[in-house]
């Protein structure tokens, strides 16, 4: 009966993770944690100061959208732009907002057409987002982190 007890307490002890080291434990842990985060989603949207960070991801998403578009037609409205055309072309303004908080332009997707007729055009949009009231970045799991965005513009030519 001894021996049964013997050995059922040393297959217990090896059986179980008595003998690991604790860095090791703790990188398991770790790498499930990792491999558990949704990498392409963020927690809240970038914020400027009068949106309600308390608010649903949804209404944070869209107050974020509402002020930066009213601050393009804003700032777009300030020039006469000229454009021969029967169709309201669409600009797609592509930029980070990184976890500063700071803007940067990654591209501006425009046709040709709009090239020729409006070369100022770039020139414009960049300078609008560098007058874009402060922003809070967005956050995921309470880090800020940099998000990428793309903004359509269309061009009415009427």
């Amino acid at each position: 009966m001894r021996r049964f007890l013997i050995v059922l307490l040393y297959s217990s002890l090896c059986s179980c993770n008595f003998f690991e080291s604790k860095e090791k434990r703790t990188q398991e842990l770790i790498d499930s944690q990792l491999n558990e985060i949704d990498w392409n989603s963020i927690d809240t949207y970038p914020l400027f100061l009068d949106c309600d960070e308390t608010a649903s991801k949804e209404v944070q998403r869209h107050c974020f959208e509402g002020k930066l578009i009213a601050h393009f037609e804003t700032t777009l409205n300030q020039f006469e732009f000229i454009v021969d055309s029967d169709e309201n072309p669409i600009v797609a303004v592509i930029f980070v907002i990184d976890s500063d908080g700071d803007i940067a332009i990654l591209d501006i997707e425009k046709d040709r057409f709009i090239l020729n007729q409006m070369p100022e055009f770039d020139g414009i949009v960049t300078q609008s987002l560098k007058t874009v009231p402060e922003i809070a970045p967005a956050l995921k799991r309470g880090i800020p982190v940099s998000t990428k965005f793309r903004i359509p513009i269309q061009l009415n030519t009427k």
